[in-house]
């Protein structure tokens, strides 16, 4: 007799290990996308910027991201999921040791852009390749370990920039002052900051040799024994047979060039992740991320307070995170977007009228900034990049990413860059309007056309998408 228990526990360790690995990407993400919030004050000294070349600084590495995400889906449909996602973790190193040793704002500027590819190269492949192992009942739980890795990603940065500059001013007595690394961890902490990027990058690197290629990729690429032999390892033999079937007549049925993405049924999961991505952007989270010090300073906070605050709405962030996790296989995709992006709104539309009508000062402030952060977490951050790996065939599910993925990061750059353009011209208040207006937008575009997806194969979602008529 066969011993089914045993399989399902090396199942499970396997699918956690793949996962684990494969959700490091959405580490560096969120870290490389936070690291320089604590090196501005230090860089705009260095280098003496003016303000448009601030701008450029803080900007620079979503030009990359855009870059990354254009590439890397039709690149891991080519050469596989794994070879890219090795590239991508490369670029992490390179850009975190590139930002440790400039001594010119150009050479700075270019390895930002560096890590920015490599940023939209994991945004774009560690979702997928994550979705294209999970099993359909825990998916959503498995995909959003990428949303949560982002989030502790952001949480260490801001960390390990408040460690370095604390042991910047406690340490001076350890180096000599002709020392490389008194230049580094004490003279220009900041080098110190972006350079603690290669611990993790380099982890990366190391263990994406340890894990498979996506069973999906190989199988679509004429290599059924390497796809079922995975397959077998994650749900055991006779559900492997039965997904090996169901992948192969999805290829079938969705066999051509991107351009298939227009056709009825497709056309409106294109319509659906593009949604989500660009509405994702214009609820505001990256403006937080940003400028959350600066928005608390004009709510009455002084710098320190604000600061402190901030890694208080970032706690908050990564306790819902969590709870998202844990609830979005049983609660469904549909009901977390749908009434927390309400949510969204309600919280955007207080802060709004705080500043425009209030007193423009004050814990409401805060606490709905709270509440707009742990409403956000719970829904549109945790679901949009579950929701995104999921509704694609798998025929040119890396390409169709790409192009959602590029929207994202093409909003990103909007945002972030119009932001003190707004502030300055409708202020505070009115920026905080709109935000809540594109919520509302998108509240009412999730309910009608996005579907649920808990609990259905990757296959499934195709078809049910072939039965559009739009």
């Amino acid at each position: 007799m066969i011993n089914h228990k045993s399989p399902d526990k090396l199942s499970r360790f396997f699918i956690a290990i793949i996962c684990f690995v494969g959700s490091l990407g959405g580490l560096l993400f969120g870290f490389d996308t936070a690291v320089i919030s604590g090196t501005f004050s230090f860089i705009e000294k260095y280098f003496s910027l003016d303000e448009i070349e601030s701008g450029w600084f803080a900007s620079s590495a979503l030009i990359g991201a855009i870059i990354g995400a254009i590439v890397s889906g039709g690149l891991s449909d080519r050469f596989g999921r794994k070879p890219i996602l090795m590239i991508a973790a490369s670029l992490f190193f390179i850009s975190a040791l590139g930002c440790t040793i400039p001594d010119s704002f150009i050479f700075l500027i270019i390895a930002r852009i560096i890590g920015g590819v490599g940023v939209g190269m994991a945004s774009v492949l560690s979702p997928l390749y994550i979705s294209e192992f999970s099993p359909p009942k825990i998916r959503g739980k498995l995909i959003a370990l990428y949303q949560l890795s982002i989030v502790i990603g952001i949480l260490l940065a801001y960390l390990s920039n408040w460690l370095l500059l604390r042991f910047s001013k406690e340490s001076i007595s350890l180096f000599y002052e002709t020392d490389k690394l008194y230049k580094i961890f004490v003279l220009d902490v900041w080098r110190g900051m972006f350079g603690f990027e290669m611990i993790p990058s380099g982890l990366f690197i190391l263990l994406l040799f340890f894990i498979p290629e996506s069973p999906r990729w190989l199988i679509k690429n004429n290599k059924p024994e390497k796809g079922i032999s995975i397959l077998t390892k994650i749900s055991g033999s006779e559900l492997a047979e039965r997904e090996f079937k169901e992948i192969n007549n999805s290829i079938n049925q969705f066999k051509g060039k991107l351009s298939k993405l227009l056709r009825p049924g497709l056309r409106l999961a294109l319509i659906v992740g593009i949604g989500l991505s660009v509405f994702g952007q214009l609820t505001g989270v990256n403006i937080i991320i940003y400028y959350g010090p600066t928005i608390l300073e004009n709510a009455g906070f002084k710098i320190d307070g604000a600061l402190q605050f901030q890694v208080a709405i970032g706690l908050i962030n990564l306790i819902f995170t969590i709870l998202a996790l844990w609830k979005i296989d049983s609660w469904g995709r549909r009901p977390l977007l749908v009434y927390g992006m309400f949510s969204v709104f309600i919280s955007l539309v207080i802060i709004a009228l705080e500043f425009t009508f209030g007193s423009g000062q004050g814990i409401l402030i805060l606490i709905m900034l709270c509440i707009y952060m742990a409403s956000l977490a719970l829904s549109i951050n945790a679901v949009i990049w579950v929701l995104i790996g999921e509704i694609f065939p798998n025929n040119i599910r890396g390409s169709a990413m790409s192009i959602v993925t590029f929207t994202n990061w093409g909003a990103n750059f909007l945002t972030a860059f119009t932001f003190p353009w707004f502030i300055d011209k409708i202020g505070m208040g009115g920026s905080f309007f709109t935000f809540a207006g594109m919520c509302l937008v998108a509240t009412i575009f999730f309910n009608k056309y996005v579907p649920e997806t808990k609990g259905k194969s990757l296959e499934e979602i195709e078809n049910y998408w072939s039965k559009k008529v739009f």
